[in-house]
């Protein structure tokens, strides 16, 4: 009867490791998922994918640029369209994804070469944005950016 009490706790321990080892592996790949449509968001912006764009951000996304103008997702879109706001290079040079739930809140640093309204702004800065899960998908609700010195 001992033996059977052991081999019944020894079974619950390794069943709770099999489970957290899934919990900690499921997260983790949530974390890649988002990040690798960030990563891909970034290329959008260089290659004006418009449709990829469209998809990703939120209709109801309040996107802040480092200068503190605030774009909505059509005057975000129509800027760049316009010609206004040309994206030809953003690099990410650090890439941070935290789940919380449906939601994915993103930090990093970004080496970008833009030109906003016919200047060329070579800068590298440090933004937060945040993505909800949607029946679309992740999509961008919030993006927030600050230039570094």
């Amino acid at each position: 009867m001992k033996n059977l009490s052991r081999f019944t706790l020894i079974g619950a321990i390794l069943l709770l490791w099999v489970f957290k080892s899934y919990v900690a592996l499921s997260q983790t790949s949530k974390e890649t998922l988002v990040a690798d449509i960030e990563k891909k968001r970034f290329a959008a912006l260089v290659s004006k994918d418009y449709a990829y764009l469209n998809q990703v951000m939120g209709e109801d996304i309040v996107y802040c640029h480092s200068s503190g103008l605030i774009d909505t997702k059509a005057s975000f879109i129509q800027s760049m369209k316009d010609g206004k706001l040309v994206y030809n290079e953003m690099t990410p040079d650090e890439l941070k994804v935290r789940i919380y739930d449906k939601t994915a809140v993103i930090t990093g640093v970004c080496t970008a070469k833009v030109v906003s309204n016919g200047q060329q702004l070579n800068t590298r800065f440090r933004f937060t944005d945040v993505y909800v899960k949607r029946k679309e998908g992740w999509q961008m609700v919030t993006w927030q950016s600050l230039r570094l010195p």
